[in-house]
């Protein structure tokens, strides 16, 4: 029935204080534990693949939030990829591949709730953790359903290289927008004006962003899809036509912040320009994920859309190290832990 599984050991790592600021070493408790064979009805998936996702920082803080925070001395909380290397569930398959929550460890005994089947003949498997997978599905209804997309406006992208940036921007070329990116460095701007098709980039790290998006969108932005907050969300304030959404996806610039964050300044343009911001989760439109996905997918084989992932090959050990990529600006697309 299933693969013997008494010699793996699974590694972990494990969230053992709370951060202030970036998460530091002493953040994580690295532990191991045998591998079990699966009871009935369960699954033992080998993880491949962990996505590595900004809003990981804001899982590790207490408090209220749209999901609860990991808790200290759980394995810490992570999308990923695998194989199911043992089954006691007729739903699975030795061999299948899946996605899910499957945490930052080499192996997973679960009852096969909340696992998806994947086909990693259609597309690489970590595709499913980027445009196909809840990276594609954040950028999809944020910009559809919470922005209220109509053909031909104008949108502006903060993080624009990022995982979810970069849909973005091409499922609003798609729709006939002219779409402006904010990224940061010379790479990125070339990225995603040269490959993804954006119309013009601004480089925050070397260009006033306020200064740049009065030339770049002269007539104002009717959708701005923010992930960054702070001062880049403020000159995207300042720009706004009369009837402009402003969606609210992330903030990734406070995230590692100590001391309290300041609201935006310039937030009297939506009532200036009867405009409206709003954040989302994107787990609310799960019922419609599968929609969204089929449509996509269309997309990708039609070459009218395209997925990156920056896979980085390491072990469950290269976690907390990898993870500070994201806050440093050093991943172009969807930032991938291939565990070897």
């Amino acid at each position: 029935m299933s693969t013997v599984l008494s010699d793996l050991v699974n590694h972990q790592v494990r969230l053992a204080a709370r951060p202030t600021g970036l998460p530091t070493p002493e953040v994580w408790e690295h532990t191991t534990e045998p591998v079990a064979e699966p009871a009935d009805g369960q699954i033992v998936i080998r993880v491949t693949h962990l996505s590595l996702d900004p809003a990981m920082r804001g899982w590790m803080n207490a408090g209220r939030s749209y999901i609860p925070p990991v808790e200290i001395g759980a394995v810490m909380r992570a999308l990923a990829a695998g194989e199911v290397v043992a089954s006691a569930n007729p739903g699975f398959a030795v061999g299948d591949h899946v996605t899910g929550v499957f945490g930052v460890q080499e192996y997973l005994t679960t009852d096969g709730k909340g696992v998806q089947k994947v086909d990693p003949g259609a597309v690489p498997i970590e595709t499913y953790l980027a445009l196909l997978g809840m990276t594609g599905m954040t950028a999809y209804f944020g910009l559809f359903d919470v922005g209220a997309l109509s053909d031909g406006e104008t949108v502006v992208v903060s993080g624009a290289a990022g995982a979810v940036g970069s849909v973005v921007g091409q499922l609003a070329r798609i729709k006939g927008c002219r779409v402006v990116g904010i990224a940061g460095g010379p790479e990125k701007c070339a990225w995603i004006v040269d490959e993804l098709g954006f119309d013009a980039a601004i480089d925050y790290r070397s260009e006033d962003v306020g200064t740049a998006l009065r030339a770049a969108v002269p007539d104002g932005i009717d959708v701005y899809f923010d992930n960054v907050g702070g001062e880049i969300l403020d000159a995207a304030l300042a720009r706004l036509r009369h009837g402009a959404r402003v969606v609210i996806c992330g903030a990734i610039s406070g995230y590692n912040a100590t001391e309290p964050v300041p609201g935006p300044k310039n937030y009297l343009s939506l009532l200036v320009n009867s405009a409206r911001m709003e954040g989302f989760v994107v787990s609310t439109y799960a019922s419609r994920w599968a929609e969204a996905g089929a449509e996509m997918a269309g997309w990708l084989r039609e070459g009218k859309l395209h997925s990156r992932e920056d896979v980085v090959q390491g072990s469950v050990a290269d976690f907390p190290g990898t993870l500070l990529k994201l806050f440093r600006g050093e991943n172009t697309g969807k930032l991938v832990l291939a565990l070897s």
